[in-house]
C-alpha cells in the first residue's frame, strides 16, 4: 500500500458524512404515486419557491465570487507592474555589467599589446 495513502483516509473520513449531504438532493421530490390535483398544485408550488431560493442563493454566490476575481486579478495586475519594473532594472543592471565586462575585457587586451 502506499504510504501517502493512509494518512490521506484518515484525513478524508471524518469529512464523508458531510460531502453525503451535501451531495443529497436538496430540491423536494415528486411522490411514487400522483394524488390529486391539489397536492400536484402544491407539490409544484413548493419546488418553484425552492428554485427561486436556489437562484438566488447562487446569485449571492456568484458576485461573491465576481468581487473575489475582481479582487484577484487587481493583485496580479500590481504584481504583473511589480515584476514588470523587476525585470527592467535587471536587464538594465545586466547591459551595465556587460558594458563593464567589455571595458574591461579591452583595458586588459590594450595592457597586454602594449608591453
Amino acid at each position: 500500500m502506499a504510504s501517502w495513502l493512509l494518512p490521506a483516509l484518515k484525513a478524508v473520513l471524518p469529512h464523508v458524512g458531510d460531502l453525503v449531504t451535501a451531495a443529497k438532493p436538496v430540491f423536494t421530490r415528486r411522490k411514487a404515486q400522483p394524488g390529486t390535483p391539489a397536492s400536484d398544485a402544491s407539490l409544484a408550488q413548493q419546488q418553484i419557491a425552492e428554485l427561486q431560493a436556489a437562484t438566488a442563493q447562487n446569485a449571492t454566490h456568484i458576485k461573491e465570487l465576481a468581487s473575489k476575481l475582481q479582487s484577484t486579478v487587481a493583485a496580479l495586475e500590481i504584481a504583473a507592474q511589480l515584476t514588470e519594473s523587476r525585470l527592467r532594472r535587471a536587464l538594465i543592471v545586466c547591459a551595465l555589467a556587460a558594458g563593464v565586462s567589455v571595458a574591461a575585457l579591452c583595458v586588459a587586451l590594450f595592457t597586454l599589446l602594449a608591453r
